[in-house]
């Protein structure tokens, strides 16, 4: 088994922009004035781009079943669309202005959130999909256009529905969506249409597919015949390998190309490590919160920033759930996977990704700098819980970075000073364990 690897910068060499890889599900829980507890300064200090709302309304610290899903704002489907007195934005408007006081963008999911009980209340298909539509309308007004005592937002993000590709036709338990596929894209193409005439400057996009490439071809196809404009195509991957989350992005791509949609952003908006959802989804859920989560995390983003093919990704979830590997779902402290986005974020300060490359498939790199800041992030992660201990050697290329500091997130240490070993002559030899996450910058 291969226990050495060579990592090697060319710090004159510009290879592209930073992107988005470290927008997330959902903002911070902010401490009340009893219970108190929260996480809005650990969250606020991630520098998070974007957070899209999606299940929101299953946590209580966002208001509940009061919260962001167009079923709980517009309470009466028969209510006068036009009435501000049939919208009720309350505590919508309240966790929107937490998240954006964090310094966070809401990404806003149209919709409404997953039902796995044995009742479906509120994924069923709408009776009037353009009514559904000017719904939609109205609450896009409310955040961007100060309608119904609303406010001017900068929320250009607006997604209509999720995953109604997660339960086919002939299924009696319907998760995401009761309608048929036929119906869906009906309802999809009244929608977006709509939305996107009446708001020809947002980004008007979906459908957050759950991963059914053939579904999503179906989809993007339909869409294409009947002059739908998309201004994002949104999906979702679970699995353990980075690898196959960054070819994933390269099919989704060429499916985008294929039907017509290959100038439109791809947003990989819902991702985690999920080994099984049966009998191993107790292990998956042990691995996100810990340290092989932050550093398969970490691995997905280093590893989609070099892919052309994938505009930005969401991790799920930063709300209080099992699949949060940021913050602790009990008393919100930073988790290990919190530093996957804080030492992503600090590349993403410095805008310019520079020339990186490693000969090792377990060791993401990528390194960026401006000006004369640079910092890097190397990972070696691997879902073999059976591999060993890695020397990693790293060429800076130049003795400017010797004395750079050496930052190590492992199983036992977080952000900790590398002493067994310096940049001299601008090399150094590392010697790290399985799921660790490196930091260096000067």
């Amino acid at each position: 088994m291969k226990n050495e690897c060579n990592v090697k910068f060319d710090l004159n060499t510009i290879v592209g922009k930073m992107k988005v890889m470290h927008a997330v599900n959902n903002g911070p829980c902010t401490a009340g004035k009893d219970q108190k507890r929260g996480n809005e300064h650990d969250y606020k200090a991630l520098r998070i781009p974007y957070a899209r709302n999606h299940d929101a309304s299953f946590a209580a610290q966002y208001g509940g079943n009061h919260t962001v899903d167009v079923n709980f704002i517009f309470t009466d489907f028969d209510a006068d669309v036009n009435d501000p007195n049939s919208y009720d934005f309350a505590c919508t408007d309240e966790y929107i202005k937490k998240t954006f006081d964090v310094g966070t963008e809401t990404f806003y999911r149209l919709g409404t959130r997953i039902e796995h009980e044995v009742k479906k209340y509120n994924t069923i298909m709408p009776k009037d999909f353009k009514k559904w539509a000017e719904i939609c309308e109205h609450i896009i007004m409310h955040y961007t256009e100060g309608w119904a005592n609303g406010f001017n937002y900068k929320m250009d993000y607006w997604e209509i529905w999720n995953e109604a590709d997660l339960d086919d036709d002939s299924s009696t338990n319907k998760r995401c969506w009761s309608g048929t596929e036929a119906e869906f894209f009906e309802f999809f193409k009244t929608a977006a249409l709509h939305l996107k005439s009446r708001f020809p400057h947002l980004k008007i996009g979906g459908p957050a597919s759950c991963g059914n490439d053939e579904w999503l071809d179906r989809f993007l196809a339909y869409m294409h015949k009947n002059n739908v404009p998309l201004d994002f195509v949104s999906y979702h991957w679970y699995w353990t390998e980075p690898r196959d989350m960054s070819e994933k992005c390269t099919r989704v791509r060429g499916i985008m190309e294929k039907n017509g949609y290959g100038n439109a952003e791809a947003i990989l908006n819902e991702w985690n490590y999920v080994r099984g959802w049966v009998d191993e989804f107790v292990y998956s859920i042990e691995q996100v919160i810990g340290m092989k989560g932050a550093a398969f995390a970490s691995a997905c983003m280093l590893l989609c920033q070099s892919n052309p093919a994938i505009d930005m990704l969401m991790y799920y979830d930063a709300r209080p759930t099992a699949f949060n590997g940021l913050f602790d779902m009990y008393v919100y402290r930073p988790l290990k996977g919190y530093y996957a986005f804080y030492t992503f974020a600090n590349l993403y300060d410095l805008k310019n990704q520079v020339f990186s490359s490693s000969d090792d498939d377990d060791v993401y790199v990528v390194g960026a700098k401006n000006g004369d800041k640079f910092a890097t992030v190397i990972t070696y992660y691997a879902e073999d819980d059976n591999k060993w201990e890695k020397y990693i050697d790293i060429d800076f290329g130049t003795s400017e970075l010797d004395g750079a500091k050496i930052l190590i997130t492992d199983k036992n240490s977080t952000m900790a000073e590398y002493t067994k070993a310096r940049i001299e002559n601008g090399k150094v030899r590392l010697f790290v364990e399985r799921n660790t996450i490196i930091y260096i910058e000067k």
